[in-house]
C-alpha cells in the first residue's frame, strides 16, 4: 500500500512539473556556439558591429528570435543562424543572456 502512495505521488509530481524548463547552462551552451561570436557574451566582439545581448530583457530576445527564425524580422545572417533554433533552444539563450550583467 505505501509502495502504491508513493508510486502515485511520484507520477503526480513528474506530469506536475515543466517539461520543458529553460535551462541556464543549455543557454550558455548554445550561446557560446552560435551567438558569441558575432555578440559576444558581455560585448560584442571587435570586428563586428553586433549590439550586446548581456541584460536584455528574455521575452525580447525570444521574440525577436523567433521572428528571425521564422522569417518574419530579415537579416540574412540572423535568419540562417536563428533558422536551426528550437523553440527550447531560443528559450535557454534567451534566459542565459537576460541573466548576464551588461
Amino acid at each position: 500500500m505505501n509502495t502504491r502512495i508513493a508510486l502515485s505521488t511520484l507520477m503526480l509530481a513528474l506530469l506536475a512539473s515543466p517539461a520543458h524548463a529553460t535551462s541556464i547552462y543549455g543557454g550558455q551552451a548554445r550561446a557560446a556556439a552560435v551567438c558569441s561570436h558575432c555578440h559576444g557574451i558581455n560585448t560584442p566582439s571587435a570586428d563586428a558591429p553586433f549590439p550586446p545581448l548581456a541584460g536584455r530583457d528574455a521575452a525580447y530576445l525570444q521574440l525577436a528570435l523567433k521572428q528571425y527564425r521564422d522569417k518574419t524580422r530579415q537579416s540574412d545572417i540572423m535568419n540562417a543562424i536563428a533558422g536551426s533554433l528550437t523553440d527550447q533552444d531560443i528559450a535557454n539563450v534567451a534566459a542565459y543572456y537576460a541573466k548576464l550583467k551588461p
